[in-house]
């Protein structure tokens, strides 16, 4: 157990470094859609250069991030058991597999993007970017309450959240379709 401070530090300094990556890469994303759409060469050469820097992330960054969180994860429940018979730790379990499929899907996405295949809108990809904003404030509220009940008072939260969110985007559409500089 003299351990478990330092495992739970590396474990919380992963988790930053993967959400890090997980808020960056659909804005990477973002622009490597909105690039394509521009006249050569300009589309070429952002193409390319967003296409090296989304690479860095996912493998240099991500990745390697959200392993070593899920490694450091296990070691503390191995440490501590008990917290599996905890109800808001399988709600921050269900979160957390919702995370991976997020992480997952980005995958896709990524790969897509790098072999030049555009399935989804610069729009799509702006609520899509909103998914790891609403699974944080999730599991950050169960983890510091080690609440399941309330879990209910955080699902509505996390709904209004997600409406300002939505809001937001289309705020920011708004001024970006008069400013395109903005």
């Amino acid at each position: 157990m003299e351990y478990y401070n330092y495992i739970k530090a590396l474990h919380l300094i992963f988790v930053v470094t993967w959400f890090a990556g997980l808020f960056y890469i659909p804005r990477l994303f973002i622009y490597h859609i909105e690039a394509a759409e521009r006249p050569s060469p300009e589309k070429e050469v952002l193409t390319k250069q967003l296409k090296l820097m989304t690479k860095r992330l996912w493998y240099i960054i991500t990745w390697p991030s959200a392993i070593l969180c899920t490694f450091f994860a296990i070691w503390l429940l191995v440490l501590m058991p008990g917290w599996l018979q905890q109800p808001w730790m399988h709600v921050k379990l269900a979160f957390v597999l919702l995370l991976f499929f997020y992480h997952v899907r980005n995958h896709l996405i990524f790969k897509q993007l790098q072999n030049d295949k555009i399935k989804y809108t610069s729009r799509y990809m702006r609520i899509w970017n909103e998914v790891a904003t609403l699974v944080l404030f999730a599991v950050v509220f169960l983890v510091v309450l080690k609440s399941a009940i309330n879990w209910i008072f955080g699902v509505v939260s996390i709904l209004v959240l997600g409406i300002f969110l939505m809001f937001g985007i289309r705020l920011y559409k708004r001024i970006r379709d008069k400013n395109p500089e903005a």
